[in-house]
């Protein structure tokens, strides 16, 4: 009796690797086992930048916050101080949109914070 080599089985593995494969350049997208490779790097990397976009977002709002609360003369750390005494809940994504893109509503917050 013939041996079987599950040709099939190992056919549809190789295409599902290849297909996430695709983009990537030269024989990573092109031979199996170095696609292989590729996608298993490219996957960790897809699940650890997964968590670091949330501290990366965070930083940036931050900066933000920090660069509209140095224009009204007041101190980052102040003003968050201020917005939990005032029981102002606000997150910093929303802090961040109002600083780049209504420093008016911005500057009103930091006056009832100073105040």
């Amino acid at each position: 009796m013939p041996r079987a080599k599950n040709n099939v089985a190992a056919k549809q593995r190789h295409k599902k690797i290849l297909k996430l494969a695709k983009g990537y350049r030269l024989s990573k997208s092109r031979l199996y086992r170095t696609a292989k490779d590729q996608v298993e790097k490219s996957l960790r990397y897809a699940y650890r930048d997964r968590r670091q976009k949330k501290r990366l977002f965070r930083r940036l709002w931050i900066v933000r916050i920090s660069a509209a609360c140095e224009m009204n003369g007041i101190k980052y750390s102040r003003f968050i101080h201020g917005l939990k005494q005032n029981e102002i809940n606000l997150d910093r994504k929303a802090l961040a949109h109002l600083a780049m893109h209504e420093p008016d509503a911005f500057k009103s917050l930091v006056e009832q914070v100073a105040g």
